[in-house]
């Protein structure tokens, strides 16, 4: 990553610096968004700047970045990058302010666009997919009535830590966190779907959890494929019972999960295989995506 985006323009990446009195820096103050490109395209942008405007919104950070200049300041990126397909982080900080902690709105925020190629992902891991552990380590509650994409990710970096101390790390396993009641939350970097019966199931945003960009698109294609589906709250045992097991997040699609893992004992899902109803929303999913390039 050789150059980023800061504030429209394109700079080298060693010449890209924020004030120390940045409120992203001083407080945590700053929300993101993570998506990826198909044929150069940023995937389901308008939904990712829907979810940014409103965090800030709620943080009382100024926002205003229409869709179409945004699109031409992620290619520029891109280009000097020399990247065709990318992996996109777009951040935006609250900006410097006083030092404390202030009673109304920010005034200058900071924009920021991270960069890089998508990480390379095997055909395998959609179908024999991979392993979901399970922490110790509780999800925290959101600071606000809904978790936002924020800069605290002091929880999923424990988290990770947490995670590459079992075995099941060294075979790619991604982390669950459960909330604080011991429902099922999400992963460290993903949400969960499970299948019981003829029922496509998913934790509540009660519990705690990001409402997910691509969990939101599998809820409607799952609609629309005439699926029936269900967002409550559900223990670990649901997931042990289930008879298929993915989870979603916007760089890797769906991928399923195949073997659940309580500290160092392995439970096999679906015979280690990907399911036949996960294997039909991850073509939907990409049927979807063919349509947006």
């Amino acid at each position: 990553m050789k150059y980023i985006g800061l504030n429209h323009q394109v700079i080298e990446a060693s010449n890209a610096v924020v004030s120390v009195l940045d409120h992203g820096f001083l407080y945590g103050m700053g929300l993101f968004e993570t998506f990826r490109t198909y044929g150069g395209e940023p995937f389901l942008l308008d939904r990712h700047l829907a979810r940014l405007e409103d965090g800030c919104r709620q943080l009382g950070i100024p926002f205003e970045q229409a869709e179409a200049p945004l699109r031409e300041w992620i290619i520029r990126v891109m280009e000097q990058n020399e990247l065709r397909e990318a992996y996109i982080r777009y951040t935006v900080t609250a900006g410097e302010d006083i030092l404390g902690l202030p009673a109304g709105d920010y005034a200058k925020p900071n924009h920021l666009l991270y960069i890089k190629a998508l990480p390379p992902l095997s055909g395998e891991l959609y179908t024999l997919g991979k392993g979901l552990q399970l922490l110790k380590l509780p999800r925290n509650t959101p600071e606000g009535p809904v978790r936002l994409k924020s800069l605290h990710y002091m929880n999923n970096i424990l988290a990770k830590r947490e995670l590459a101390a079992y075995p099941s790390a060294r075979r790619g396993a991604e982390g669950l966190m459960l909330n604080g009641e011991g429902y099922v939350a999400e992963g460290i970097v993903s949400n969960v779907f499970f299948v019981a019966g003829d029922l496509l199931c998913t934790p509540a945003i009660a519990t705690g959890i990001l409402p997910g960009i691509t969990r939101e698109m599998v809820l409607e294609l799952a609609l629309e494929a005439g699926l029936q589906t269900a967002e409550g709250l559900y223990r670990w045992e649901n997931l042990l019972a289930a008879d298929e097991i993915f989870i979603t997040n916007s760089v890797q699609e769906l991928v399923p999960i195949t073997s659940l893992w309580q500290e160092d004992r392995e439970t096999a899902v679906r015979g280690g295989r990907c399911g036949s109803l996960t294997a039909r929303l991850l073509e939907l999913y990409r049927e979807r995506t063919e349509k947006a390039r």
